[in-house]
C-alpha cells in the first residue's frame, strides 16, 4: 500500500516572475503538492506521515518571505522540495505550478511546470 498526502489548488499571490515587470505586481500561482510515504501505514500517529499543513507552510515560505523574487517556476519547485523533504518520512514529492496570469503572445494556454523528485 502507498500512502499519498496532498494539497491541491492552493493559489498564492506574488511578485515572481522571469520579466521585471512582474515584480511590481502580485499575480496568483497555483499549487498542486503531493507526496509519497516512506511508511505504508501510520497508525493514526501524525509523526509517521506529513502533514498537509506542512506543505503549505513550506509553499508560503518560498513564495512570501523570497529575499528576491524568483525567475523560474522550476526553481520554485525545488525550493518547495526542499523544504518538504526535510521530512524524513516522505519519499518522494510531486510538484506542480500553474501560474495563469503568465505573459504569453496571446489569450490562451495555462502555463505550468511539474517537478517529481525521490528520495535516494
Amino acid at each position: 500500500m502507498t500512502i499519498r498526502v496532498g494539497l491541491e489548488k492552493y493559489a498564492v499571490m506574488a511578485k515572481h516572475g522571469y520579466y521585471p515587470f512582474e515584480h511590481e505586481q502580485e499575480q496568483p500561482f497555483v499549487f498542486t503538492v503531493w507526496a509519497g510515504l516512506i511508511h505504508d501505514g501510520v497508525d493514526n500517529d501524525l509523526s509517521k506521515t506529513l502533514n498537509y499543513a506542512d506543505i503549505q507552510i513550506a509553499i508560503d515560505h518560498v513564495m512570501q518571505e523570497a529575499e528576491k523574487p524568483i525567475s523560474l517556476m522550476e526553481e520554485m519547485a525545488g525550493k518547495i522540495i526542499e523544504a518538504i523533504a526535510e521530512n524524513q518520512n516522505v519519499a518522494s514529492i510531486s510538484v506542480r505550478i500553474e501560474k495563469p496570469e503568465a505573459p504569453l503572445p496571446h489569450p490562451g494556454g495555462l502555463p505550468v511546470i511539474e517537478v517529481e523528485w525521490r528520495r535516494t
